[in-house]
């Protein structure tokens, strides 16, 4: 029997449980060939004893390596090395900005994507640098991979961040839905060009859009998690690059009249509803024919809703699935997410 030389070492102040730990240096053991197959290992209470453990706790660790087949028990016997590589699950660190449906589609598919080859922890810093600076520091030495949204409530922000997050591995780095500028490096990024892709949308719709007078944009400015400003310098860019009346306004609130051939660009759902109300409220005006409404970022709501809501959208399933894909294949590439024209009878 080879002796157990295997150096474990546990985190007090880690978030990842210990018997976790535990696992884990067992599972590092074995893939650096300090631990082989057929190795009897210590049993519950030596290891218990010589690494100033629980039992409990080396013991909920012993009961997860033999579920996920590394170690086996022989009775009378003790416990033994069953696979001489098992492949341990990556730890994938999620720094959002916000919780949104769209947010959760990319979760969702990240998660699916993964699979059980990973687990993945979820953090929201909404849009706060501090917060973001906070978690980073505390957690980032718990996960294999950090994936993370840059939306910040500042350039200042977007400049510390981008500092911090040179001195992380690029090997370890993605940067999902909005590119950090001036930030170089061999990492992943799958992310919206907000610039180019409404410039871009609003032009394919064109031919719908010139039957109307004027060209709205809600862009909300007072909240909590702000919008990339270069939605409206795309939008700004479009209407004056095609002589299109335009006003960009903050918001629809209740009760709010809107006017007879103008079409409304929207982001925030709330502003949807209310021009819907105001609409429906109306006896003058009709979807589609003489006031439009062309709304950022795709629900299987807006399919359906006032008789389908033209949109223009990226891919957020596409989105989630790249960024896994790139982790599971241990690649990293830079690209622009798909983004689209959805038309629909409000337009």
């Amino acid at each position: 029997m080879t002796e157990f030389l295997l150096n474990i070492r546990i985190d007090p102040n880690s978030d990842r449980p210990k018997y976790k730990q535990l696992v884990d240096a067992i599972i590092r053991g074995i893939e650096h060939g300090q631990l082989g197959y057929g190795q009897k290992i210590p049993s519950i209470n030596n290891l218990s004893a010589e690494f100033h453990l629980s039992r409990d706790t080396v013991e909920k660790s012993y009961m997860e390596l033999k579920r996920i087949g590394v170690i086996q028990s022989v009775r009378g016997k003790g416990f033994y090395i069953k696979h001489a590589n098992p492949l341990s699950k990556i730890r994938v660190m999620l720094l959002f900005n916000k919780i949104s449906a769209y947010k959760k589609v990319i979760y969702n598919n990240i998660i699916n994507t993964l699979g059980d080859k990973a687990e993945v922890r979820l953090y929201v810093y909404h849009c706060e640098a501090s917060l973001f600076k906070k978690i980073l520091e505390e957690k980032k030495r718990n996960y294999d991979y950090l994936v993370m949204m840059p939306h910040f409530k500042s350039e200042k922000e977007h400049d510390e961040i981008r500092h911090i997050l040179e001195s992380i591995s690029p090997k370890k780095l993605f940067v999902l839905d909005k590119h950090l500028s001036r930030m170089d490096g061999d990492f992943g990024e799958v992310v919206q060009d907000f610039k180019e892709d409404i410039y871009k949308a609003l032009d394919e719709a064109k031919p719908l859009l010139e039957k109307y007078n004027r060209i709205n944009l809600v862009f909300p400015k007072k909240v909590e998690h702000p919008y990339p400003l270069e939605i409206m310098q795309g939008f700004r860019n479009f209407v004056v690059n095609n002589n299109f009346a335009f006003e960009i306004m903050d918001e629809i609130p209740p009760g709010h009249s809107v006017n007879e051939g103008e079409v409304y660009i929207t982001i925030e759902e709330t502003d949807l509803v209310n021009i819907i109300k105001a609409v429906k409220d109306s006896d003058n005006l009709e979807l589609g024919k003489n006031i439009g409404i062309i709304s950022y970022n795709d629900t299987p709501l807006k399919e359906v809703l006032a008789n389908g809501i033209t949109v223009i959208t990226t891919d957020f399933e596409e989105m989630g699935v790249t960024v896994a894909q790139m982790i599971l294949n241990k690649v990293r590439y830079k690209t622009k997410n798909t983004f689209r024209l959805i038309k629909r009878n409000s337009l």
